[in-house]
């Protein structure tokens, strides 16, 4: 009988690494997670944890038209 594997489940990254990994400060992510503009976050133990696809997947559709 063949044996179904769990999800791997992707390590949460912190605020501190997501703000380092954009580029931006830890308080613009506070601020666009207030405004429900940024990538999409959890708290996990009353801290705000990202998964880094979700930052991808935030980036990727990020349609404003800035210039790269």
């Amino acid at each position: 009988m063949p044996t179904t594997a769990a999800p791997r489940r992707e390590r949460m990254a912190s605020l501190a690494e997501v703000a380092e990994y954009l580029g931006v400060s830890p308080q613009t992510l506070y601020n666009w997670r207030h405004k429900r503009i940024g990538p999409k976050s959890r708290k996990v133990g009353g801290r705000v944890k990202y998964r880094l696809a979700d930052v991808d997947a935030w980036l990727e559709s990020d349609t404003r038209g800035d210039a790269a």
